[in-house]
């Protein structure tokens, strides 16, 4: 077949499924030029999840006529004045969002520039443009999709259901409105307003709260950091606080939000002491530097970027949220503890039940009176007592200190001298619950603990100590093993041989395309070695270090700490029970365990008075 040149209108319609792939993409390429063009409001309304309309209105600058009439040509833009794209200091800087846009859909421009008589519009329907004309419209600019993908109805088939879709569009916006809390959004569909947030200024932690919520904002910690020009600020949450996908992870570059590869390992770095693999923590990062250090023009929907040096900025992350996290060790997630108290409270709070009294006339009288949760049961005799009860629970026949009496501990273990409470941010040890729960008494509330995910933190603290301290113990192979290599992988592991060696994984090349095993790490135990040196090659070739094995070194003191913890169903005595807690006061980490969860839950005063209908 001949080359021949396509139709204009077709080539916009080939580029525009690079720009506008869904509704949402659509949606963030117009609230992103908004934000360019000096917004402080902007109000976006969607029909049928964007497919019927979108609209998308600012008070920013505005365009005049010329700028409105190149505004939908191709490669036209107003966001790189001097042609450089080594400093891009906008959003929008491709040119392409408004006539891909155009190309796909009937788009309607409304603009007034500031200071203009008037304003003017305009009408692009499918990829064909009309003249301008002359408009009312009052400040900043109004733009409308409509029949989004019309003209490519095979694009149609492969966006999904409506709910998905307008989740999509929420995301993007919400992103976008985390960046800049000195700007107002609001976004509403077919359906009604979804949220308006009220400008906040510069507070970014309020902002935060309005979009992932105050649980969050109360269950987070501050970052910031600098490195080398790069500046890293934001909020990120406790390890406790966490969920099952790495949705609720924010990160911006230069006020760009990002969905960088870069950035999730960095953060799964941070927290890989704290959190189970498939767990992720809430994060909203930013990350501010030179634009000539960052490529943002790497991906057709600026999703992803590169650093000119991408070990700095990942070094950066990693540092700076092990840091902070190791300064809130002793803070714990209370959604748990909130959540179950308010549960408790909800079901214990007075209902009221109307009854019918009798009637006087065409008046009928109601009386109302408070029913409890509790008070559906009947009546206790009023010779009841609870010490002669089949149900009642054993040991409250005795005196107090014989019913917290655990006998004899199981082991022999160094008992720290009791403390008093206002010494001690976990309180004193009361008593011990179904040999798994210690419960603790603190100044102004109580603390309860769970002994194995304590005890297994604290082991796990001391293990990673002993191998910075003393370094890892090796294990020589009767039979060193000989692992073939491809050359790329050879190329990556033969630099990093001193790292592994520090690591306790002792190679020799051997010949070429090939390594010698002769020691491994002793806590490792049985492993495939051949299976773990072929792992940390493809690492060092993905990812240029030797995170690889300093991963399984970590998985093996978790293990081995876990095995060695004390376990659930173990007594103790008030001695182990207080050593247990001072320990857990001084170890970094010790509010959750090597999984992830909560060692343990504070119950303040406040929320057992809430829970008792006191307060």
């Amino acid at each position: 077949m001949p080359v021949r040149r396509l139709d204009p209108i077709l080539v916009d319609r080939i580029a525009a499924g690079e720009v506008v792939e869904r509704p949402s993409s659509a949606v963030k390429e117009l609230v992103e030029n908004a934000l360019d063009a000096c917004a402080a409001r902007i109000d976006v309304a969607i029909e049928e999840s964007g497919r019927r309309l979108i609209r998308v209105i600012d008070d920013g600058c505005g365009m005049d006529e010329a700028d409105l009439a190149l505004a939908v040509e191709r490669h036209a833009t107003s966001k790189i004045p001097d042609g450089d794209l080594t400093q891009i200091a906008t959003l929008g800087f491709r040119g392409e969002a408004l006539p891909s846009i155009a190309a796909v859909a009937d788009l309607t421009i409304d603009t007034r520039a500031r200071g203009a008589d008037h304003g003017f519009s305009i009408r692009v329907e499918a990829g064909e443009k009309r003249g301008l004309t002359a408009s009312a419209w009052p400040r900043g600019t109004r733009i409308e999709a409509r029949a989004l993908f019309a003209a490519t109805p095979a694009r149609l088939k492969f966006l999904k259901t409506e709910r998905t879709e307008t989740a999509a569009v929420v995301d993007v916006v919400k992103r976008l409105a985390l960046a800049h809390p000195n700007v107002r959004f609001s976004l509403s569909t077919d359906a009604g307003a979804l949220f308006d947030y009220p400008a906040c200024g510069e507070d970014v932690a309020r902002r935060v709260a309005q979009v992932l919520g105050e649980e969050f904002r109360a269950n987070a910690f501050h970052v910031e950091a600098e490195r080398q020009g790069v500046r890293l600020t934001g909020l990120a949450s406790l390890p406790t606080y966490n969920r099952g996908n790495a949705q609720a992870q924010y990160v911006y570059v230069n006020g760009r939000p990002v969905r960088d590869k870069l950035f999730a390992g960095a953060i799964r770095a941070a927290y890989l002491d704290f959190l189970a693999h498939d767990r992720h923590p809430f994060v909203a990062l930013f990350i501010d530097c030179d634009p000539r250090i960052v490529d943002v023009n790497v991906h057709p929907a600026k999703a992803e970027v590169r650093f000119a040096d991408p070990g700095l900025v990942r070094g950066l992350v990693v540092g700076a949220l092990k840091q902070a996290l190791g300064e809130q060790s002793h803070r714990s997630a209370n959604a748990n503890a909130r959540m179950a108290i308010d549960m408790l409270a909800r079901d214990s709070a007075p209902r009221y039940e109307t009854q019918y009294r009798g009637s006087s006339g065409s008046e009928r009288a109601w009386d109302e009176k408070p029913v409890s949760a509790f008070s559906q049961r009947a009546p206790a005799p009023a010779n009841w007592d609870l010490a002669r009860s089949p149900f009642a629970p054993s040991g409250f026949a005795e005196s107090p200190q014989a019913a917290f009496d655990v006998g004899a501990p199981a082991a022999p273990v160094h008992e720290a001298p009791v403390e008093s409470i206002d010494g001690a941010p976990l309180g004193a040890a009361r008593a011990q619950l179904h040999e798994t729960y210690i419960i603790a008494q603190t100044r102004d509330g109580l603390v309860i603990v769970d002994q194995h995910a304590a005890h297994e933190r604290l082991v796990y603290e001391k293990l990673k100590k002993q191998r910075e301290e003393t370094g890892v113990a090796r294990q020589i192979l009767l039979m060193p093993v000989v692992v073939d290599l491809d050359e790329t992988r050879m190329n990556a592991l033969a630099p990093a041989f001193e790292e592994l060696a520090s690591l306790g994984l002792v190679l020799e090349s051997f010949g070429p395309g090939a390594v010698l095993v002769r020691e491994a790490p002793a806590i490792l135990g049985e492993v495939n070695h051949r299976r773990l040196v072929e792992d940390i090659a493809d690492l060092l070739a993905e990812d240029g270090d030797a995170r690889g094995l300093s991963r399984r070194l970590d998985h093996a003191l978790a293990t081995c700490a876990c095995h060695h913890s004390v376990r659930a169903g173990r007594r103790l005595s008030p001695g182990e029970m207080n050593a247990l807690l001072r320990e857990m006061e001084t170890t970094p980490g010790a509010a959750q365990c090597n999984h992830g969860r909560p060692t343990y839950v504070e119950l303040k005063l406040a929320d057992i008075e809430k829970l008792f209908g006191r307060k």
